[in-house]
């Protein structure tokens, strides 16, 4: 197999000795051909490190360890410029400034005014919420910046066990680019749609949604871990169709169209909302086929794992960033002791498709692969870069903890990639 991008340089390599994991890596390239990279690390001893003494707390209490990384020479060397509070973020540039906007139980944002060198202390755009998110596709477009975050939401005695994905609400976030992004009154934020509120998966039948029985019965992981969530949506990209042959193609241009990641231990397909912007609110809805039936499961190669989405203005191509599975039908206890979780959660081959309409995907090759199932390159980020697509993996080696608690942060550069069109 001939790899677009299997080497790479690492831009985070955390200590071996250390329960210290590389999660969320994102990338953007400025105006000027600067690159910025944002990620945090998680597990029990990052929150040790000296270089938190660095970051902003929640008022309302809380911590998380982001860095904000530089390139200068296409990827080459990186220079660490900020330790801030923060993680599922990701960079952008808009209005002259480069922000990073994640959170830390509440959503917060940083600010750079020369073009990533120095940043701020941080600005709070929620106070008392439970937010997620990953380092997925945004839209900027006619002097807007569109971009989701997801806010956890718990009602009174509603069931929940395990991740809470089924609690999750897609919240759409819309702002002028030329306003203060670091200021709530500069965002739109949308309505609060979550996936139990659309799917009961207690009624839903014939497509085998979802794979394990949830509720009433448990699953036993290889450790001898339990299966019991409900399944759920998270890790949401957000796009617009431009076809005007599209059959979900809006005119007026006020229609997004939101792709997630379907968490209901399956592969293959991810999850779908639209948001429509109505005069000063956003709508967040299912989108409906000419049928009248509501689309809320959409076909995807490795929809089940996060995957990034990113339109290219010259190919007018959706390409796609995502991770394929090969084996997801052998039983739980008969999996390799390197298989993190159940059997959909393979996560080390991240393929590359495209698409001219978000449904049907054309394979335009495999991008990298870890030399063992526990080696992943999963949770990728990409931006364009003249003819290149720039890649951030969250990545593992031999010393790595697992699949999923990973030891590095890589680049990785896939040249000419226009040419893989067919």
């Amino acid at each position: 197999m001939e790899y677009l991008a299997d080497e790479y340089i690492e831009i985070v390599r955390t200590p071996k000795d250390k329960k210290i994991f590389a999660f969320t890596p994102a990338i953007c390239v400025l105006d000027n051909g600067r690159y910025v990279f944002s990620g945090d690390l998680g597990g029990e001893d990052a929150q040790a490190l000296p270089e938190m003494k660095e970051t902003l707390p929640n008022p309302k209490g809380g911590r998380k360890y982001g860095h904000i990384f530089t390139s200068d020479d296409k990827g080459c060397t990186w220079q660490r410029r900020a330790v801030r509070n923060f993680s599922h973020a990701r960079p952008f540039q808009a209005g002259g400034y480069v922000y990073v906007l994640g959170q830390s139980g509440d959503l917060v944002i940083y600010r750079s005014s020369d073009g990533g060198d120095t940043w701020d202390n941080g600005h709070w755009l929620t106070e008392g919420e439970s937010w997620h998110q990953s380092a997925c596709g945004y839209w900027i477009e006619d002097g807007y910046i569109t971009l989701v975050m997801e806010q956890a939401i718990v009602r009174e005695g509603e069931f929940v066990s395990g991740w809470r994905v089924a609690n999750l609400a897609p919240v759409v976030l819309r702002a002028r680019v030329t306003d203060d992004l670091t200021r709530r009154e500069s965002w739109t934020f949308s309505n609060r749609v979550r996936f139990r509120d659309v799917v009961d998966d207690e009624t839903l039948d014939l497509f085998g949604i979802p794979f394990f029985t949830t509720k009433r019965h448990t699953h036993e992981y290889q450790d001898g871990r339990t299966f019991t969530q409900l399944p759920g949506w998270l890790e949401s990209n957000i796009v617009r169709i431009t076809d005007p042959n599209h059959y979900w193609y809006d005119p007026s241009g006020r229609t997004f169209h939101i792709l997630m990641r379907a968490h209901t231990a399956g592969s293959g397909y991810c999850c779908l909302m639209k948001a429509v912007v109505e005069g000063d609110r956003i709508v967040v809805q299912p989108q409906l086929n000419p049928s009248g039936r509501r689309v809320v499961f959409l076909p995807m190669p490795g929809g089940q794992m996060r995957f990034h989405i990113l339109w290219d203005e010259k190919t007018k191509l959706f390409w796609l960033l995502s991770t394929q599975a090969t084996d997801t039908m052998t039983r739980i206890e008969c999996l390799s002791a390197e298989r993190y979780n159940i059997p959909c959660d393979e996560r080390d081959r991240l393929q590359l498709s495209f698409s001219k309409n978000l449904v049907d995907w054309c394979f335009a090759g495999m991008v990298a692969h870890g030399a063992s199932e526990k080696q992943s390159r999963h949770y990728a980020c990409m931006a364009i870069d003249g003819d290149d697509l720039v890649i951030t993996s969250r990545s593992g080696d031999a010393d790595t903890r697992s699949a999923h608690n990973t030891n590095l942060a890589t680049f990785h550069r896939v040249k000419n990639f226009r040419e893989l069109v067919y």
